[in-house]
């Protein structure tokens, strides 16, 4: 399994989700990481206000915040390697990264309309293809 994790800029608690403006954004996170814990997905998810050590001891993250700033953060690590600053991964990028499917992450997958065939073949002139 890969190892994904996310550091998160000081923020009041462990998911931002206090308060009375609730960010859409951390809830959308909070909501996909719930989800796939259920599913028994763990990542890791740091926030500089109450894990401070944790960005010293990740280098490439230490480093990033060295060079940019906190202001830089959110930042998602991928197996040690730094894939994403800035902004949190999306619902599809989760997929894609973790190799699961999208119903992992509290989505079902789109539908996909079939048209039931037409008496007399496939539809194709003189009914055949």
């Amino acid at each position: 399994m890969k190892k994904l994790s996310i550091y998160e800029p000081a923020m009041c608690c462990s998911t931002g989700l206090c308060g009375v403006g609730v960010d859409s954004e951390l809830l959308r996170i909070s909501t996909v990481l719930n989800s796939l814990k259920k599913n028994g997905v763990e990542i890791q998810r740091y926030n500089l206000s109450s894990a401070p050590q944790e960005f010293i001891n990740d280098k490439a993250v230490n480093n990033f915040i060295n060079t940019k700033g906190v202001d830089g953060l959110p930042v998602t690590v991928l197996d040690g390697e730094i894939i994403i600053t800035g902004r949190y991964p999306t619902n599809e990028e989760f997929v894609k990264l973790l190799n699961v499917p999208m119903s992992f992450i509290g989505e079902q997958p789109k539908e996909v309309k079939v048209s039931p065939k037409r008496s007399g073949g496939c539809g194709c002139k003189g009914g055949c293809c």
